[in-house]
């Protein structure tokens, strides 16, 4: 395993205290009557899909550091690929949970823009670690 690959899954695993206060929150929101959370389906569907879209990224963040180090891929792209999987899971939380903050929002803010920036980040960086994983088959053929 890398230096970059210790470095990286280091920061990651840093991270998930973040989703822990996620779901903690989730779950205070659901205990407590008068915080309104279950009076709005829009705002309990964003922020639940906020959450799982954080666990989610976060441990494909984690797959893609140990990948990157197998792929054959400049290093530019490689870092960008290790940065941008984590920072697309940043994104497209945030865009689910900050467009949707007050309790009596009807319609996402316009935050929703950070899901389609992050959604973005992603397929880049996936495709990208895709196609240096294929080149390093070919090389190795």
């Amino acid at each position: 395993m890398s230096s970059a690959t210790r470095f990286m899954a280091g920061l990651i695993f840093i991270t998930v205290p973040t989703i822990q206060y996620g779901g903690y929150f989730l779950l205070t929101q659901l205990m407590q009557a008068g915080s309104g959370y279950m009076d709005n389906a829009l705002r309990q569907n964003f922020f639940r899909a906020g959450h799982a879209h954080a666990g989610v990224i976060v441990i494909l963040s984690l797959l893609v550091q140990i990948f990157a180090d197998a792929a054959v891929l400049p290093k530019l792209l490689q870092w960008s690929v290790r940065i941008g999987v984590p920072a697309s899971a940043i994104c497209i939380s945030a865009g689910f949970f900050f467009s949707m903050l007050s309790e009596a929002t009807t319609t996402p803010g316009r935050a929703v823009y950070l899901i389609y920036t992050g959604a973005i980040i992603l397929v880049v960086s996936v495709i990208t670690m895709g196609v240096g994983l294929l080149r390093s088959l070919a090389l190795s053929s």
